[in-house]
């Protein structure tokens, strides 16, 4: 499993790792019993505060995505509890990435866009 932290992105730090942690689960990546890092060895990886990933792994808990064993770890859990995206819109959206990032933008450009065309169909 790849993370990475964009630092000069708009959304703080533990809420990207909350969403590249749960996509990875909706893609598959991680499966129900697959063992998270400790938040000590995530946050040195990372270079974030030890804080900022307890936030997100508390986040990512309270979705139902993972289960927290005190001293025995972080553990996938599972999907979120709520409703995946279906199917069709997974495969929309894989596309979409596949373009935004052969035109070489960022996950925020392509966020943007998203949001520009959304803003659009109101």
């Amino acid at each position: 499993m790849i993370l990475e932290i964009d630092a000069r992105s708009p959304v703080p730090p533990y809420e990207q790792l909350r969403q590249h942690v749960t996509a990875h689960v909706l893609a598959g990546e991680l499966e129900a019993g697959d063992r998270l890092p400790s938040i000590r060895q995530l946050a040195n990886d990372l270079g974030l505060a030890g804080g900022t990933v307890a936030r997100a792994y508390r986040e990512l808990e309270s979705d139902g995505i993972v289960t927290t064993h005190g001293r025995h770890g972080t553990v996938v859990q599972g999907p979120p509890q709520r409703p995946a995206p279906a199917a069709e819109l997974i495969r929309a959206a894989r596309s979409y990435a596949d373009e935004a990032a052969r035109s070489g933008a960022t996950l925020d450009d392509a966020l943007t866009a998203v949001r520009v065309a959304f803003a659009g169909q109101r």
